[in-house]
């Protein structure tokens, strides 16, 4: 396998545990609502999904009900507000990021995260990534590899010379169509509307974020 010059992470459940902040976001609303608050298990597994996953699972709502688009604004508000008060590196990160820099690998983050919640999460967390691809970053989500291309184009490597690690199947996909390896990791949130991440393709599954290094 040819040594990769970068490794590029997607943000919530893969690099950071984000999954409390936007818990207490959800019960703040519900308890807005009159409704009783979720227990985070219960959050967890759409964390990864933003704000459309988070208001399903709190409210049974879809983009295409009437009161989706005012309820969304509400949510995004309270977590604004809050948006880095639980949320932690995942164990390992710090030392793989170390082990990075040792070899002079450059990381960045792609997420479909706002750069509004992303950038001062980055900020509190005392990250420094040689490059930061938000949801609001290009037309495009992630499947669509867009802000996967656009991270190697601003750390001037080729994507096949790129690793991207996700705990969700969209990054996967994503990886795959930027033509990037793909390393799923067996830790993260991974969605509650899939079987998991040894069906996703990937080219590794991994149960701790430091056996990234045995796929450079």
């Amino acid at each position: 396998m040819t040594s990769k010059k970068a490794v590029l992470f997607d943000f919530d459940g893969t690099l950071a545990d984000t999954a409390a902040d936007l818990c207490t976001a959800v019960n703040r609303l519900r308890r807005d609502h009159g409704m009783p608050g979720l227990a985070p298990e219960k959050v967890r597994p759409y964390a990864s999904a933003g704000a459309r996953g988070l208001l399903r699972v709190g409210f049974g709502l879809e983009p295409k009900d009437a009161e989706y688009a005012a309820m969304r604004e509400s949510f995004l508000a309270f977590y604004e507000e809050k948006v880095c008060v639980q949320t932690r590196l995942f164990p390992g990160i710090p030392e793989l990021l170390e082990k990075l820099a040792s070899r002079s690998i450059r990381w960045g983050i792609v997420t479909n995260k706002a750069t509004r919640f992303t950038e001062k999460i980055i900020e509190k967390l005392r990250l420094r990534p040689d490059c930061v691809v938000c949801g609001d970053s290009t037309p495009h989500l992630k499947p669509h590899p867009a802000s996967l291309i656009q991270a190697a184009g601003q750390l001037k490597v080729s994507s096949k010379d790129c690793v991207y690690v996700g705990d969700d199947m969209r990054d996967i996909q994503a990886a795959r169509a930027a033509g990037m390896r793909a390393i799923a990791v067996a830790y993260g949130y991974h969605g509650a509307d899939n079987d998991g991440p040894h069906t996703w393709n990937a080219d590794a599954v991994i149960a701790h974020p430091l056996d990234v290094i045995d796929h450079l």
